[in-house]
């Protein structure tokens, strides 16, 4: 029962349509009333009115039914406005014609207009309704005149019979008030559904309105997040281009601590380095001032798990303690008593932690994720510059150590070749020129070979200016004036100079060229040597020739002696 109701008597429901969902349930109720009480009254009407012929009732009354049922149908089949059109031009011809056929004085008839006024009401729109209020008018004018003039003949007569007019008036009545029952359902349906929207609106527009805030309020705070994203990354360019312009180690990381406070607004900034054996992390800079009495007594931190930087340290990870009340690993120094959140970052060099970056804040849970990402980039920054700093230091004494070895290779080898040299100087007296007098040394001379520097005044009788090479002095070039003092310009200073440097080279050429040929002839001297020894093969010729050799290729007033000795078999 409950399927067959479902099926073909439950108003059917299309989803997404309530307007539609609506009229189909009003059409739903009208055509099964309509079809069941037109069934029932068609036989009562048949027996309570003298007619005068009860064909044309039948003739009326059939059609419509079958038409109604068709509506309903069609209805249940989804197309809801064309059912609803052709129940109401089903009913208004049976209406109309009821109303052309039956006397004038026929108050059944008459109101029986209401009814279709009411279903027109309650299924169409206004302008429906207007048009069919119009047509009600014309037509009910048409039919007046021709029943006027006898143009139709009333083949419903006014029964005297009360029973059988209050049948006709209450059929009327009933399907009349039955639209507009219906019609106020409809609206008080209507006006619920349009309170429960405007409740669901207002709710809607409630939430929008919270939605809106809380977007407003996340766009600010995304902005100042972005702001403040813009700004640390502003500051760690800053960082990275002042720390990397510093290149001594003393300078650079007081200037790191500096600026990462300042840039970031940290209460604390130390920067610890490991020592040499590995063992404790050394507090190396610091921008507090409890930082600077850390530093006075040489505050370091073992490589454990007992404090963050040595935990940092250790592990080559980051520590944060967001509530250093909390955190078990926090040490407790009296130096920092404001501390309230702390983060220690290692620093890293090709896989090698060297030490940790440590900032410590007043505020409690003072570091977001950004914050780590950023400072996390900032101490690798941190790191690659302490590394270059040190490698730059090593590098200077490196550099330092190989100029001072060069200036005493350079030192020992000019003065062997001075002393090797005939003359050490020559002078020009403008008429010829001679070896230079060793016991005639000048005080200027003396300056300018102790010094290295250009030897000259304004007024002067002499110029002395010093003849380098990489930066040792190996000479003097002298100049004086024949007659007293006299002012050198600086064409005569440039060409002294210019002279003094090509003097310098083409002597450096002239050592190198003897040091070649010294070692040209040495290599010489102990070829043939080994060529005359390697011709014997009995020990006494061996040691004959090589005494022989030896003493020839040295020359002079030498004694040359080879002696075996007994106990471990080799020679003095």
């Amino acid at each position: 029962m409950n399927k067959f109701y479902k099926t073909y008597l439950a108003p059917p429901v299309f989803e997404g349509d309530d307007e539609k969902t609506r009229i189909a349930g009003l059409l739903n109720l009208i055509l099964l009333l309509v079809i069941i009480s037109t069934s029932i009254m068609l036989p009562v009407m048949a027996f309570t009115t003298e007619t005068v012929n009860i064909l044309p009732l039948f003739i009326l009354v059939l059609p419509f039914i079958a038409i109604n049922i068709s509506a309903y149908l069609i209805m249940r089949r989804g197309n809801v406005l064309l059912a609803s059109y052709i129940f109401l031009a089903a009913t208004g011809i049976g209406i109309f014609g009821s109303y052309a056929v039956s006397e004038p004085q026929s108050i059944g008839a008459t109101l029986s207009l209401t009814i279709l006024i009411a279903f027109t009401a309650l299924l169409l729109d206004a302008r429906a309704l207007i048009s069919l209020l119009v047509t009600i008018i014309v037509l009910t004018l048409i039919v007046t005149i021709a029943q006027t003039r006898e143009w139709i003949a009333p083949l419903f007569i006014v029964d005297a019979n009360p029973i059988s007019n209050w049948l006709t008036i209450s059929f009327v009545f009933a399907f009349t008030g039955l639209g507009l029952v219906l019609s106020s359902i409809s609206l008080r349906r209507a006006l619920e559904t349009s309170r429960a929207s405007q409740a669901g609106l207002e709710k809607s527009n409630r939430e929008l309105d919270r939605l809106r805030k809380e977007l407003e309020q996340r766009i600010v705070e995304r902005t100042e997040d972005l702001e403040r994203r813009a700004g640390q990354l502003e500051a760690v360019s800053s960082v990275a281009r002042t720390i990397a312009s510093v290149q001594d180690v003393n300078t650079l990381l007081p200037n790191i601590t500096k600026l990462v406070s300042e840039q970031f607004g940290f209460y604390h900034v130390g920067i610890f380095l490991v020592d040499d054996i590995n063992e404790f992390a050394v507090l190396r800079a610091a921008n507090s001032d409890g930082g600077r009495r850390m530093l006075n007594r040489k505050h370091q931190l073992r490589l454990d798990s007992n404090s963050i930087v040595g935990y940092s340290v250790s592990r080559g990870e980051p520590r944060i303690a967001l509530d250093v009340g909390t955190d078990s690993v926090y040490f407790n120094n009296p130096d920092l008593p404001e501390t309230r959140s702390e983060m220690a970052l290692p620093l890293r060099v090709g896989g090698r932690v060297i030490g940790a970056l440590d900032v410590q804040s007043t505020q409690s849970n003072a570091f977001t994720r950004e914050d780590i990402s950023v400072i996390t980039t900032l101490a690798d920054q941190v790191a690659i510059a302490i590394e270059n700093a040190r490698l730059f230091d090593t590098s200077q004494i490196a550099l330092l150590e190989s100029q001072d070895t060069f200036d005493k290779y350079v030192k020992r080898e000019w003065s062997s070749f001075a002393q090797r040299a005939k003359h050490s100087g020559f002078v020009f007296d403008g008429k010829q020129i001679a070896p230079l007098d060793q016991a005639i040394k000048r005080e200027p001379i003396r300056t300018v070979t102790r010094t290295g520097s250009l030897s000259n005044e304004k007024l002067a009788s002499t110029i002395s200016v010093p003849i380098k090479l990489r930066g040792q002095t190996i000479g003097v070039l002298d100049v004086r004036a024949k007659k007293g003092q006299r002012e050198w310009t600086q064409d005569e200073i440039t060409l002294l100079e210019a002279a003094a440097e090509r003097a310098a080279l083409a002597l450096e050429n002239a050592r190198l060229v003897e040091s070649a040929q010294r070692r040209a002839s040495r290599e010489r001297a102990i070829g043939e040597i080994s060529s005359k020894i390697g011709t014997f093969s009995d020990m006494d010729a061996i040691l004959q020739a090589a005494v022989e050799e030896l003493g020839r290729k040295i020359g002079g007033a030498t004694e040359v002696t080879i002696e075996l000795d007994e106990a471990d078999g080799q020679s003095n």
